[in-house]
């Protein structure tokens, strides 16, 4: 007997959706209710998996990751790439605004785990230094090499880019960025379909 490729995808998915949500469920206990956490959005399987550092204001205000300025300014080049948003998970290496390192990283690790991306986008060095410090299983040190692919582990690739948090305000800064991140439009053209 053969299962339809749909419904094998679709039974990952129920259990990815699972997982993402008894994650969620663990990283508010450990806010232990006087911190709001932080937590990852976007597609539980998604192809894309965006990493930046640390969550911004608005982000601690509505609890999800790339809420606001960022989020705002990624949903248009992703559109102007041509990259399918629903394809796209989104998170912060911390996961809560006075968490530390230590307490983060299982927490990242996991949503690597469940995820199960093609491409890390490593938004900026603290972000960069926080994933090579997490030892992921089969990882490769990736270097601070802006706009390159990287192989992250041997299904995993990895693009660098500045800090997305950083970029929005001065158009140097932007253009640096965007120089960077355009190359997940080559890749997302050349990526073939589940």
């Amino acid at each position: 007997m053969t299962v339809a490729t749909d419904e094998i995808y679709e039974k990952y998915l129920q259990k990815a959706i699972t997982e993402i949500n008894a994650l969620g469920d663990e990283i508010a206990q450990a806010g232990a209710g006087a911190r709001v956490p932080v937590l990852g959005s976007g597609h539980p399987l998604g192809d894309v998996f965006l990493l930046k550092y640390a969550p911004q204001p608005s982000e601690l205000q509505e609890g999800v990751a790339f809420y606001g300025r960022a989020g705002n300014a990624l949903l248009k080049s992703l559109q102007r790439l041509r990259v399918d948003p629903m394809a796209v998970y989104g998170t912060n290496c911390l996961k809560f605004a006075d968490s530390d390192e230590e307490e983060s990283r299982p927490f990242l690790l996991r949503e690597l785990h469940i995820v199960q991306p093609k491409l890390v986008v490593v938004m900026g060095e603290p972000a960069l230094a926080f994933l090579n410090e997490a030892r992921f299983p089969l990882a490769r040190t990736l270097a601070a090499t802006e706009g390159e692919l990287q192989t992250f582990t041997p299904t995993i690739q990895a693009l660098y880019t500045p800090d997305i948090d950083e970029s929005l305000d001065e158009q140097a800064a932007k253009t640096r960025f965007w120089n960077a991140f355009k190359l997940l439009g080559d890749w997302w053209s050349s990526t073939p379909p589940y």
